[in-house]
C-alpha cells in the first residue's frame, strides 16, 4: 500500500511540476522570458515611465515577443555597456535605438531595422546652420562614440566638441559655447519642447536609412534574430509598426519602407 500511495503521489507530484513549469516557461521554449537590456531615458524610443520601461523600441519588441511566443523582461542600462552585456550573454536582446553600424556588427547581429535615424542640428535661432557646407568653422558638440559623433567628424572644417552626455552638450549651446549641438531628431526636438523660452530651433537634418535603428542579439544566438525579424516583418505588413509608432512620434514622419505593407529595413550582418 505504502508503494502504490508512493507512486501515485509521485505522478500527482509530477503533474502539478509540469503544469508549473508550463505556465511560468520552465518547460517551454515558447514562453521563455528573454532580459532586455534598456535606456530610462531617451524618450520617445526608450523611457522609464511610471516604473515600467515603455517608449516606441520597448513597445514594438513586447508587441513581437507576443507573436513569436516569448516574454521580456526589461532591464535599464548604461548605452556604453550595453553591446558588450548582449554579445556576453548578460542581455538576450539590446532595445536602445541603436544604429546598426558596421563597427557594432563587429560585436553583436542586429535585427532587421524598425527606425530611421534623423540627425539634426539645434542652434541658436537665425543661425542659418542648415546645409553641411555652412558648418566650416563652427563649433558642433556631440555625444562621444554615437553616430552624431561620426556625422559631424566627416563635416569639412567643423570644430567637433565631445561630450559624454546630451545635457552637457546643450548647457554649452545655451550658453553660447557652442555654434550647434547634433543629435537624434527626436531628442533635439525635447529639448527644445522642454525650454520654450531659449532661443533655439533645429536647422540641418538628415535621414539616415544606411544603419537603421535595430534589436542588438548575440551572434551565437541565430534563432532568436529569426523570430525578431519573423515578428517584425509580420507588424510591418498588418500595420502594427505604424500604430505603435504613432503613438510615441508625433511630427517625425515613419520611413515609407515601414509603413503597413512596405518592404521593411534589411540589415544585413557580418560573420562572427
Amino acid at each position: 500500500m505504502r508503494s502504490t500511495l508512493s507512486t501515485i503521489a509521485a505522478v500527482l507530484t509530477a503533474g502539478a511540476l509540469t503544469l508549473t513549469l508550463a505556465a511560468c516557461g520552465g518547460s517551454d521554449a515558447g514562453s521563455t522570458t528573454l532580459r532586455v537590456g534598456t535606456l530610462s531615458d531617451a524618450p520617445p524610443s526608450i523611457y522609464l515611465e511610471n516604473g515600467r520601461f515603455t517608449g516606441y523600441d520597448n513597445e514594438l519588441l513586447r508587441d513581437i515577443a507576443q507573436r513569436e511566443g516569448f516574454q521580456v523582461e526589461f532591464v535599464g542600462t548604461e548605452f556604453s555597456s550595453l553591446l558588450a552585456g548582449v554579445a556576453t550573454g548578460k542581455f538576450d536582446i539590446g532595445s536602445s535605438t541603436i544604429s546598426s553600424t558596421e563597427a557594432r556588427k563587429k560585436t553583436v547581429s542586429f535585427s532587421n531595422g524598425y527606425n530611421t535615424g534623423f540627425t539634426t542640428i539645434v542652434t541658436a535661432k537665425g543661425a542659418n546652420l542648415k546645409a553641411p557646407a555652412a558648418f566650416a568653422g563652427k563649433r558642433l558638440g556631440v555625444v562621444q562614440g554615437s553616430v552624431q559623433d561620426e556625422f559631424a567628424g566627416k563635416t569639412a572644417g567643423a570644430q567637433v566638441v565631445r561630450f559624454p552626455d546630451y545635457n552637457a552638450g546643450f548647457a554649452q549651446l545655451k550658453n553660447g559655447t557652442l555654434d550647434g549641438w547634433v543629435v537624434p531628431q527626436d531628442i533635439g526636438q525635447k529639448y527644445l519642447d522642454q525650454n520654450p523660452t531659449v532661443p533655439l530651433e533645429l536647422g540641418y537634418t538628415v535621414e539616415d536609412k544606411d544603419t537603421p535603428s535595430a534589436f542588438a542579439v548575440a551572434k551565437t544566438n541565430p534563432d532568436l534574430l529569426k523570430k525578431l525579424n519573423d515578428g517584425l516583418a509580420k507588424a510591418i505588413a498588418d500595420g502594427s509598426v505604424a500604430r505603435i509608432y504613432g503613438q510615441f512620434y508625433k511630427t517625425t514622419p515613419l520611413a515609407k519602407e515601414l509603413q503597413q505593407g512596405g518592404p521593411g529595413l534589411p540589415v544585413k550582418n557580418v560573420a562572427a
